[in-house]
């Protein structure tokens, strides 16, 4: 699957190349909170898709970017797979305060947003987070 999705996607991580190599550095360090090989191949593809330019990043858009024909993995890897969640948010956060830190800086967080379609609510703004 992880062969697959790199085939098939290396022109859009080759966009990315400022980047890649630190989500790699980063996926290397929380890596070990996967219970296997599989669970974290499809950990890994569903960042990457989280953090590719598709406008929206549902399961079936997700799915398609790491190519799988369905979004059944991705969802059995949020809802079944065992991983161990806080040990990913503390590695991130290791990640982030040893190369983000510094005593003067300031930390904005942003969420992505896209603005809802329809004609209800035109002007509503909904929010996704992202890991």
């Amino acid at each position: 699957m992880l062969a697959v999705m790199e085939g098939s996607r290396a022109g859009a991580v080759d966009g990315h190349a400022a980047w890649s190599e630190s989500f790699n550095e980063l996926f290397a360090q929380v890596a070990g909170v996967f219970s296997n090989a599989n669970v974290r191949r499809r950990g890994r593809a569903y960042a990457l898709g989280l953090l590719s330019q598709a406008e929206r990043k549902n399961s079936w858009q997700l799915a398609e970017f790491a190519g799988e024909p369905s979004p059944d993995g991705l969802q059995r890897l949020l809802n079944f797979s065992p991983w161990d969640e806080d040990a990913c948010r503390d590695a991130r956060a290791r990640y982030a305060v040893r190369n983000l830190g510094d005593p003067g800086a300031v930390l904005a967080v942003d969420e992505t947003g896209f603005l809802k379609r329809g004609a209800r609510r035109p002007n509503l703004v909904c929010r996704r987070t992202r890991i």
